[in-house]
């Protein structure tokens, strides 16, 4: 034999064995599925609640129009610390301290005639009593003229006359105490018309007193709506007077925030919490829950949950919780957005595992894979879909033993940022599925796998 012809036979049997060492690769490799996998660890675990809002004082408060007239002088502008009482701005005074001046110069005339009516009733009231010593000396003369007549010492005429002058002396004394009563009644009437007029001017003075407005807490100027030659009227009935500005009081300043519902339960009073701000990147500050809200708010109308036009709305629900921060920088401003990240528990030294390795499996799946089932099951985090997250009953992992994916039931605890407690079911050191989410997706318990914890490719990641 040539020697090309066993050169030809000798490449023929090298393909002949490739090929039936690819063919048994293949086989071998079907149905192995590859997945990422890691570890159980021990670790510091904290659970946070991140909720967005923005930054508000504790305490602030719009000023709104009490009178009615044009703006002349605004003082402050926007950023400007003033103290309670502090001048804000004018409105036109004129007809104002013009009924102040007027009801001023009708109280000095209700005074004059106040005293005109008290000399009046000092004079009647003298009057009275010297109609009364009249009576008396009559009373007397009248009764030793009885005595007189009685005996005979004097004339029927002398006895007439003595009566006449009691009889006169009685109405003398009546006519006095009448003019007494009307003097009295004069003065009281002087006096009520001073004080109606005293009252009225207390109305005209404060209707000139606001005119000019004055700060009613300490704090900064936040906001001024107005600007000067513009009309400010007050309020009527249910509507709000006009808008001048709002002043906050910076010295504490807070994070209203909006937790979901899914979240709210966690959260209570006293817990610590970090805010970060997004005018102030790179930096976070410390805080304090302070207020928990009690009322679920609509997330896109912002409205009640409970009123009678949104009772039966079905779309998400926040609820409004307030962290106060510790040392707030004298730059914050009221409206600035804030993110909030609530310490809602934290735990040492404890069995962790990702949460995305978290699956679910109902029992069902699970006796079909004892059983030696080919049934596909599906994630057990994922809730996009309502009829899976009512099948999967139990929660669990997948771990990795003898080249075969064994699912686990767990029992969990807290949740942190990345990963979650594990409370029963695992050991420090097992090896965990974590990946692919399609391969968690697809895996049954008993699959054969084979570890592949290279990058994830970018088509992968990004789905």
């Amino acid at each position: 034999m040539k020697i090309w012809g066993k050169a030809v036979i000798g490449a023929a049997g090298v393909l002949v064995l490739a090929g039936i060492v690819v063919y048994s690769v293949h086989r071998s490799n079907q149905g192995v599925i590859a997945v990422r996998t890691g570890q159980v660890v021990r670790q510091d675990l904290t659970s946070i609640v991140t909720a967005s809002g923005e930054i508000r004082p504790k305490n602030y408060t719009n000023v709104l129009g009490e009178g009615i007239g044009k703006i002349t002088d605004i003082v402050v502008k926007e950023g400007d610390h003033v103290k309670k009482g502090d001048v804000l701005l004018h409105l036109e005074s004129v007809q104002p301290g013009a009924d102040v001046q007027a009801q001023k110069a009708g109280i000095d005339a209700a005074a004059a005639a106040m005293k005109v009516a008290a000399a009046n009733y000092d004079s009647a009231l003298a009057t009275v009593s010297q109609r009364q010593a009249d009576l008396d000396k009559a009373k007397l003369d009248w009764q030793r003229s009885q005595q007189l007549y009685n005996n005979q010492l004097i004339s029927k005429q002398d006895y007439d006359a003595g009566k006449a002058t009691f009889d006169g002396a009685v109405a003398a004394l009546k006519a006095a105490q009448a003019q007494l009563d009307a003097s009295r009644a004069s003065r009281d009437q002087a006096r009520y018309s001073l004080a109606q007029s005293q009252a009225v001017l207390a109305h005209q003075e404060d209707i000139l007193q606001k005119t000019t407005y004055r700060a009613p807490i300490e704090g900064i100027v936040s906001y001024i709506a107005v600007r000067v030659g513009e009309n400010v009227v007050p309020g009527i009935q249910n509507a709000e007077g006009s808008f001048l500005m709002t002043i906050s009081d910076m010295s504490v300043v807070t994070a209203e925030v909006k937790v979901d519902e899914t979240d709210i339960t966690s959260v209570k009073n006293g817990q610590p919490a970090e805010i970060s701000i997004d005018a102030i990147p790179d930096k976070t500050f410390r805080g304090y829950v302070t207020e928990v809200g009690e009322l679920a708010i609509l997330r896109t109308s912002g409205q009640a949950a409970m009123t009678e036009a949104t009772a039966n709305t079905q779309e998400a629900r926040d609820f409004k919780v307030v962290v106060t921060l510790d040392n707030p920088p004298s730059s914050l401003r009221p409206g600035l957005s804030a993110t909030a990240k609530i310490q809602t528990a934290q735990k040492k030294d404890v069995l962790t595992i990702p949460i995305q390795a978290l699956a679910g499996r109902s029992q069902q799946e699970l006796d079909e894979a004892r059983q030696g089932g080919g049934s596909t099951v599906t994630l057990a985090a994922s809730k996009s879909e309502s009829g899976d997250s009512q099948r999967h009953d139990i929660q669990g992992v997948f771990i990795v033993r003898g080249g075969k994916a064994e699912f686990v039931p767990v029992q969990t605890g807290i949740t942190g940022v990345t990963d979650i407690e594990v409370t029963s079911g695992l050991q420090e050191g097992d090896i965990i599925v974590t990946g692919s989410f399609k391969a968690l997706r697809t895996l049954r318990p008993g699959a054969r796998v084979k570890i592949d914890n290279s990058a994830p490719k970018t088509d992968e990641a990004a789905s």
